[in-house]
């Protein structure tokens, strides 16, 4: 068990990563109503929560080599995708709450694109091709090179897709 400190440590990552997002979802919200500097003050806010989380991260030691992280990424999707989603997807199914169910659902299915790609990235790290990446707003399903038609996951429509830079 760590310490104190470093279990503080943890704990300020995630408060403040998970601030980051809700910020961000407020701003969209508060764009919607016709509030652009509302919207602003939010994302001006989430990129602050962005730089509290990575100092902690940083002091957490939580950065390392490109490969080893790739590596952390790839047993993190796998897990989501294994261990995580499927119990949350048949409780939700259990439970008959179909918005819970999709949002999962979407998110299993997602993770396990992300493992892919994560794997790709790996086996061919240092080869540095410039590959393009195209993300679904729906569902979040990451595609490289170009946009299915339709989205294989939730079906929306592929010139919804948003390039990556």
């Amino acid at each position: 068990m760590g310490t104190n400190t470093e279990e503080n440590l943890k704990e300020a990552f995630a408060g403040e990563s998970q601030a980051n997002r809700k910020y961000l979802a407020f701003a969209k919200k508060a764009e919607e109503e016709g509030y652009p500097q509302i919207a602003r003050l939010f994302r001006a806010a989430a990129e602050a929560e962005t730089v509290h989380a990575h100092n902690h991260f940083r002091v957490m030691k939580g950065i390392k080599s490109t490969r080893e992280n790739l590596q952390e990424a790839i047993n993190g999707e796998t897990h989501e995708f294994k261990k995580m989603y499927p119990g949350m997807v048949s409780q939700a199914k259990a439970e008959k709450n179909d918005e819970a169910f999709e949002t999962f659902h979407f998110a299993n299915e997602v993770e396990k694109i992300h493992a892919a790609l994560y794997i790709k990235a790996l086996a061919d790290l240092g080869k540095n091709e410039v590959v393009d990446y195209y993300l679904c707003p729906v569902c979040g399903n990451t595609v490289e090179k170009a946009p299915p038609e339709r989205c294989p996951i939730c079906n929306t429509p592929g010139k919804k897709f948003i390039k990556i830079a």
